[in-house]
């Protein structure tokens, strides 16, 4: 069974250069599917046009990021409904809320973050959250959220992006139905309590990312990210666990397909 790297942004310039070669080294390790989230509409609309370009192999997701939202208009809302529907977009995302930068008023990201899970459900796809420095105002909103779904989203509303919650706010994620995505901080020495949170969910509902190009694993910190260092994830989960990386790389990507429904 293959890997899945569910979040990395290939439609970044930072990959411009040498793009293929990154998903070629990628695939030589066993990541074979891509899930590439939008920011804002340059983005999106290139996931889109990567999910196109490979198919089965990439996938996308629409949205805006928070720090992209001082100026969403209702033109905007409508162009992420109208991207959503082109083939292998499998989410909403990346969205939230971001109170470390404060690139847009707090307010303002609510706002739109409250539009596009309204989106989310009216579409029926999952949302790739995230949350920086918000959970107490993250978690609440996505409960309340959650609770008003019906029918397939219910099993599957989405995924907290590279987990950075409190240990008790990341458990209300689970119980509300969410899976924990985990990335390349797991194996940095000052991630006690992510990995804390890695030994308690349960194991249905953890997927690994590396948000490339950001959030690169030990022992390539200082790096540009990719999804070739996904097995460092796994490899850690699995001694956090104490079970096999194989046990983890199988779960993981049952957990994606079971996700975004490849």
């Amino acid at each position: 069974m293959a890997l899945v790297d569910t979040h990395v942004h290939l439609n970044f310039d930072a990959y411009d250069a040498d793009r293929a070669d990154v998903m070629n080294r990628a695939r030589a390790v066993g990541v074979t599917r891509f899930i590439i989230p939008g920011v804002d509409e340059e983005t999106s609309r290139n996931a889109v046009r990567f999910a196109s370009e490979f198919p089965g192999v990439v996938y996308g997701a629409v949205g805006w990021h928070p720090n992209s939202t001082v100026d969403f208009t209702p033109e905007n809302l409508a162009l992420v409904r109208e991207l959503s529907s082109k083939p292998g977009i499998v989410a909403i995302g990346e969205i939230g809320l971001d109170y470390h930068w404060n690139k847009s008023p707090k307010a303002k990201q609510a706002e739109v973050f409250e539009a596009q899970l309204a989106l989310a459900s009216e579409v029926g796809l999952p949302v790739i959250i995230h949350n920086r420095e918000s959970s107490a105002d993250v978690i609440p909103m996505l409960e309340r959220w959650a609770a008003s779904l019906t029918g397939d989203l219910k099993t599957r509303p989405g995924v907290l992006h590279s987990v950075s919650a409190p240990f008790d706010l990341a458990m209300r994620a689970i119980e509300a139905g969410f899976y924990l995505g985990f990335t390349g901080p797991i194996t940095y020495k000052n991630a006690d309590d992510t990995r804390k949170i890695a030994a308690a969910v349960p194991l249905e509902r953890i997927v690994v990312e590396t948000d490339g190009p950001y959030l690169t694993p030990a022992p390539y910190r200082g790096q540009r990210n990719e999804s070739a260092y996904i097995p460092y994830i796994v490899e850690r989960l699995a001694v956090v666990r104490g079970i096999s990386e194989a046990e983890v790389e199988a779960a993981t990507t049952t957990n994606a397909q079971r996700l975004f429904r490849f």
